[in-house]
């Protein structure tokens, strides 16, 4: 398949290009044979496909107590055990989907099932539920000494992020097709680069005989950076029957089997004088890791301890954090990917705080930030932060929602943009056309609308003759990915840096005081990696106010407040803004992913995870301080700020409702639903 703009009108007019419109001369349909047990012993299998036979293994490492690095098998099929339900024990292809379902019901496997472990602390208890493994601990991560102070004013507390599922509007799939020299890769996906790096490693086959190209992609939230078993088995059954293979995932695939994100629990103490400044903090952090240490699992501990403190200056710190093994499904990232977790526990702890010294929460905070930058033992970096969140309560409308007897939550926290790595783009002039590839791939942020405005300032021309290309691996062959807030700042500076090259070679070629027509006339190309060595983090605060309304506690407002750097494109931030808010508040109100003593998920649609409606809406106001970064696009991080700020928020303003401490998301429904009066 050639080429091809990304474009969202073609997505108004029906005409977007997703992996379940490819379509291919004899192309075979993928059908993945699941555990139906969360654990269990593996007696026979026979099919088609089988882990006897593809015997790749999604190895990742994870550290123990002790430091040293473990090797854990993370079978593509499984062959000895099963580990959570859903995991893929086999395969068959149709050629058609009806085909390929008939098939699978022909299948044989027999199991022995074996009691599963779900609850993190029981696994703590528990026997090691994967060979090689010591304990059923992935990773432990240690900072600051034993906490030995004592202070006037101590609160404690035990808090819960419950599992939750990703649940783009389009699920994973991928085609692919070996033609006996290249293989090649259609998928919905956040980064070619990280599925040719993944699968070359799994199936040992090298990256220069792999292309993936990027298509039209409904979403993804985190679940569509890293390849997953099926991808491997599309892969392996294109290369053995040298016929191009589909895998589309159902939604109810999509619940079982791509990876959760959230599910941590926290037990911290906080220690402060009497005027609310804080003496020290302690904590302790248990991550359900799932059945292997794929996603976040090993990542989780070290990242959410790390920035732990949020925006405050908390100089004695004791974290103990670690990732247990279960039997669910590995944990991945979902937006935001530990900063919402790490912003819940320390915005909980400063609420409660409050409330023990009778403090105005928004005070507290005040007493606890500084006007210069300030390192946490973890080495986290905190931009001047006190005088910035003045400016939030003013533009926020703080004390006027206060003064009026509103139930007000605030939130504040600290973005970390994922800068590691940098990111790459290529800007090609041709036949009168500027096209453009990025380093990460587009799911529905709108990245050809900052590309454009970007291009055109750059060179001079006409929006109009800018295009975003879908990424493709023979187009641009390093780069890193689409998540962590990361697009604006890395990609965008990429290409303007690739503009200004272009620039300086037409001043060369054509003159210093060349027209733009000329510079049309010509080819021109030139790729960039662009990787910035300062720090980029950024500060936002989220307001949330509650009401009793028919016998329910209802959000009527969420307001934000967030220095995003310079507003590429201002109608595309507002809407990650109230999209990401949405999500934040679903969060809050109902979405969860919870399990039965068996293994089994309690959830079975896409509506029983709890995706928000119309219904659960509300008003969204995006306010946006602009403080230019030091980058060539002069942008800061966005994406992840509302999923990050606004549960603590809001579950503070229903908390001041109901006038009950809340210590976990989703609420439990009992807090929100009143009786009416």
């Amino acid at each position: 398949m050639s080429e091809f703009e990304i474009n969202r009108r073609n997505y108004v007019l029906g005409k977007g290009k997703f992996v379940d419109d490819i379509y291919l001369k004899d192309m075979l349909y993928l059908k993945v044979i699941r555990s139906p047990y969360a654990r269990a012993r593996i007696l026979k299998v026979k099919a088609e496909i089988t882990g006897y036979e593809l015997k790749a293994s999604m190895t990742v490492t994870g550290e123990e107590a002790s430091g040293s690095v473990i090797k854990v098998d993370y079978p593509v099929l499984a062959t000895d055990y099963v580990n959570y339900v859903g995991q893929p024990v086999a395969a068959v292809l149709g050629k058609d989907r009806y085909e390929a379902e008939d098939k699978a019901e022909e299948v044989e496997i027999e199991y022995e099932p074996l009691k599963p472990i779900i609850d993190p602390f029981e696994a703590l208890k528990s026997e090691p539920i994967l060979k090689g493994m010591k304990s059923n601990i992935f990773s432990y991560y240690e900072v600051g000494e034993k906490i030995k102070l004592d202070a006037p004013v101590v609160v404690y507390d035990e808090l819960h992020n419950e599992r939750v599922i990703p649940n783009p509007i389009e699920p994973r799939g991928i085609v692919a097709y070996y033609d006996g020299s290249k293989l090649n890769i259609w998928g919905s996906t956040q980064s070619v680069h990280s599925w040719r790096e993944g699968l070359s490693e799994v199936l040992g086959i090298p990256k220069e005989m792999i292309r993936v190209i990027h298509l039209d992609t409904g979403g993804a939230f985190g679940s569509k950076g890293s390849i997953y078993p099926e991808y491997v088995i599309a892969v392996y059954a294109s290369m053995k029957t040298r016929r191009p293979v589909k895998w589309i995932e159902t939604r109810r695939e999509h619940l079982l089997t791509t990876h959760h994100g959230r599910g941590v629990y926290a037990k911290i103490k906080l220690g402060s004088q009497r005027d609310g400044r804080i003496l020290f903090m302690d904590a302790e952090l248990i991550v359900d890791a799932g059945a292997y240490p794929a996603g976040m699992a090993e990542f989780a501990p070290w990242w959410i301890s790390y920035q732990i403190t949020g925006p405050y200056a908390i100089r004695n710190l004791h974290v103990a954090a670690m990732s247990v093994c279960t039997n669910k499904v590995p944990l991945g990232p979902y937006r935001g990917a530990g900063r919402p977790e790490a912003a819940f526990f320390i915005e909980r702890m400063m609420d409660l705080l409050a409330d023990e010294l009778k403090i105005d929460p928004a005070e507290l905070r005040i007493r606890n930030l500084l006007d210069e930058e300030f390192v946490s033992i973890t080495k986290f970096r905190v931009p001047p932060a006190k005088t910035f969140f003045e400016n939030a309560l003013k533009a926020l409308k703080y004390e006027e929602y206060v003064k009026k007897g509103e139930k007000v939550g605030i939130s504040f926290f600290v973005l970390i943009p994922a800068i590691s790595g940098g990111e790459s783009a290529k800007v090609v002039i041709e036949n009168g056309l500027v096209k453009v590839w990025l380093g990460g791939a587009v799911h529905g942020q709108g990245h050809e609308e900052f590309v454009k405005k970007i291009v055109s300032k750059e060179l001079g021309v006409d929006e109009e003759r800018v295009k975003l290309m879908h990424g493709d691996t023979d187009e641009i062959d390093t780069g890193i990915g689409t998540w962590g807030s990361r697009s604006a700042i890395l990609a965008g500076s990429a290409v303007a840096e690739a503009c200004r090259r272009i620039i300086e070679r037409a001043k060369k070629e054509l003159g210093e005081n060349f027209k733009v027509e000329e510079l049309l006339k010509g080819r021109y190309e030139e790729k960039v990696i662009y990787e910035p060595k300062v720090n980029l983090n950024s500060l936002g605060a989220n307001l949330a106010i509650a009401k009793k309304l028919e016998g329910k506690v209802k959000i009527t407002e969420i307001l934000a407040y967030y220095d995003a750097g310079k507003v590429l494109a201002r109608e595309i931030a507002e809407g990650q803004v109230i999209g990401g808010s949405m999500q934040g508040l679903s969060q809050v109100y109902f979405e969860s992913a919870p399990y039965n003593e068996e293994g089994q998920l309690l959830v079975s649609s896409i509506l029983d995870a709890g995706v928000p409606s119309a219904m659960e809406a509300t008003n969204v106001i995006p306010i946006f301080a602009e403080y230019p970064s030091p980058t060539l696009t002069q942008a800061k991080g966005l994406g992840e700020s509302p999923t990050i700020g606004v549960p603590p928020a809001v579950v503070r303003a229903i908390e001041l409702v109901v006038e009950k401490r809340i210590r976990k998301t989703p609420i439990n429904l009992e807090d929100w639903i009143l009786l009416s009066d």
